[in-house]
C-alpha cells in the first residue's frame, strides 16, 4: 500500500509542478472550494483542516495570495482574526488542478477493470472504517 501511494503522491507532484502548483497549495485551494459559497473561511478554520501549525498556513496563505489565487480579509473587530477567501483565479485554478489530478489518477487506474476498481474502491473504503474505528478507540 505505501508503494502504491508513493507513485500516486510522486505522479501528483510531478503534475502539479506542471501547473506551477504543489500540494500545499491544492490542498488550500481545495478546502476553500469545499466550503461552498462565499468560499471563505478563517486560518484557523484552514489550519485545522491541513493538520497544519498557524505558521504554516500563514505561509500557504501568503503564496497564494501572490499568485492571486486568494485574498485576505481581517476583521475589524480588534481580534487578528482573518478571513481567506477564494478568488475567481483561485476558482479556475481549483478547478483546472482537480480536473487534472482526478483525471491522472483514473489514467492511472486504467489497468484494472471497472469490477476490480469497484472492488478496490470498496475494500479500502472498509479499510479507512476500519482504521478510523480502531484508531478512535486510542484516544
Amino acid at each position: 500500500m505505501w508503494r502504491a501511494a508513493k507513485l500516486f503522491d510522486d505522479d501528483r507532484r510531478r503534475l502539479l509542478r506542471e501547473s506551477d502548483a504543489d500540494p500545499a497549495t491544492l490542498d488550500l485551494l481545495s478546502t476553500l472550494r469545499r466550503s461552498g459559497p462565499p468560499y471563505r473561511l478563517t486560518t484557523r478554520e484552514l489550519a485545522d483542516s491541513a493538520l497544519v501549525t498557524a505558521g504554516a498556513i500563514s505561509q500557504r496563505v501568503a503564496r497564494a495570495e501572490r499568485q492571486g489565487l486568494v485574498a485576505r480579509h481581517p476583521h475589524t473587530d480588534g481580534t487578528r482574526r482573518v478571513d481567506v477567501e477564494l478568488t475567481e483565479c483561485g476558482h479556475s485554478t481549483v478547478e483546472h488542478l482537480v480536473d487534472a489530478v482526478l483525471g491522472r489518477e483514473t489514467d492511472l487506474l486504467g489497468g484494472l477493470t471497472e469490477q476490480e476498481q469497484r472492488q478496490l474502491r470498496h475494500l479500502l473504503r472498509r479499510l479507512l472504517d476500519e482504521l478510523h474505528s480502531s484508531l478512535d478507540r486510542l484516544t
